[in-house]
């Protein structure tokens, strides 16, 4: 009877392996992650040009400001307009977040495994990565403190206004370290995006990295040396105008006074 049973009975070897599952929806995650980073990566730079406005003048930093609160448009300024591009952006930015946390290690233990494994390799773009993890780390908490600020005060955007909030308000340290962090997780992203969908692939792929990598540190410098003489704009007009903290801008063609 034991011997029959064991005629029988199939090896280990021998059972069905189970079958891989073939959902689409880690590979439609993927891609919405993709389509979300690359949105807020071009949103970044459309706002670093924006913010930096405040080198070519005052009045041109208050026009793109009331722009977007529809004062061309209306006749005066509807904040509320800017609360409602920030909480898109502030959706998108979360959604992003959550798509990302699935690549990041889950227990200390991966992400000590992944740490020898990084030392060991040496690999460019396998440390890039890990920059990108960590700045979005840091993102997590610096970027949703600007945009809570932004969606809840869309009046206090303006030359006086951002300088008083840079200055006097102490958040200079703040978007200093997200100024660097902002910029290296965004320019790797979309060179990692780049990358991994074939964008600008020529026949020569070890020619196209290299290029890519050269840009894309070249666009990083860029906007870092951007955002630090925006910075440092902020900073002088806002301890010149600590004196009179809390009074808005408004461009000498609209008051007939000299600035």
């Amino acid at each position: 009877m034991s011997s029959t049973t064991a005629q029988t009975t199939p090896s280990r070897a021998d059972r069905p392996r189970p079958v891989p599952s073939r959902s689409r929806w880690p590979a439609r995650l993927d891609l919405l992650q993709s389509l979300s980073g690359l949105a807020l990566g071009l949103f970044m730079w459309g706002h670093m040009l924006f913010v930096s406005s405040i080198l070519v003048s005052r009045d041109a930093m208050w026009a793109i400001s009331r722009f977007f609160e529809g004062y061309f448009f209306l006749g005066h300024s509807v904040p509320w307009l800017v609360s409602v591009i920030v909480a898109v952006v502030f959706t998108l930015f979360a959604c992003h977040a959550a798509l990302a946390l699935r690549k990041f290690p889950a227990s200390y233990t991966a992400h000590r495994t992944f740490r020898d494994h990084l030392h060991a390799m040496r690999h460019e773009d396998t440390t890039l990565w890990y920059w990108q993890v960590l700045t979005g780390f840091a993102l997590f908490f610096l970027a949703s403190l600007h945009l809570g600020t932004m969606l809840l005060r869309p009046d206090r955007i303006g030359p006086f206004e951002s300088a008083d909030r840079v200055w006097s308000d102490s958040m200079w340290p703040i978007y200093l370290v997200m100024l660097f962090a902002v910029e290296i997780h965004g320019g790797v992203g979309l060179y990692r995006l780049a990358l991994k969908w074939g964008f600008l692939e020529g026949a020569h792929p070890a020619t196209t990295r290299r290029r890519l990598r050269l840009a894309k540190w070249t666009l990083t410098a860029f906007f870092l040396v951007l955002g630090l003489a925006s910075l440092a704009a902020y900073m002088r007009i806002g301890m010149q105008h600590a004196p009179h903290y809390g009074e808005n801008y408004v461009p000498a063609w609209l008051t007939g006074v000299a600035r």
